[in-house]
């Protein structure tokens, strides 16, 4: 089991940033990717962000290139998200999710992360 507690949310101005950080406890030598997803009020749930938490590599949805940066300390068993230049439409709810399996790559597709938290919400104004 891995328990996954997400951090760092709040209320920004356009073009501010935030740090999330997500804390995993348990047995986090069975996650094979990190992710970031978000939910928007009234939208479903899309992926932000992955990390290969092996070897480091790095996945982002379009919107987010340029601006976001996932990155880990596998030491902390932390994994965080920089958002920078933030807009008003990264205003949701954000949740770290962890895969145990290498099977699927770098996936948007949730069924293929077995853990998740609770969330953590960003709010951006413009």
């Amino acid at each position: 089991q891995v328990q996954l507690v997400e951090s760092g949310g709040g209320s920004v101005q356009a073009g501010g940033s935030l740090r999330l950080s997500c804390a995993a406890s348990g047995y986090t030598a069975s996650s094979a990717y990190m992710a970031w997803f978000r939910q928007a009020p009234g939208k479903e749930r899309d992926g932000v962000a992955i990390i290969d938490r092996l070897g480091g590599g790095t996945y982002y949805t379009e919107s987010v290139k340029g601006r976001f940066t996932i990155s880990q300390d596998n030491a902390k068993n932390m994994v965080y998200l920089q958002m920078n230049s933030l807009k008003p439409e990264d205003t949701a709810m954000y949740y770290c999710a962890a895969a145990a399996s290498r099977r699927y790559g770098f996936t948007w597709w949730q069924a293929a992360y077995n853990y998740w938290g609770q969330g953590t919400q960003v709010t951006v104004s413009s």
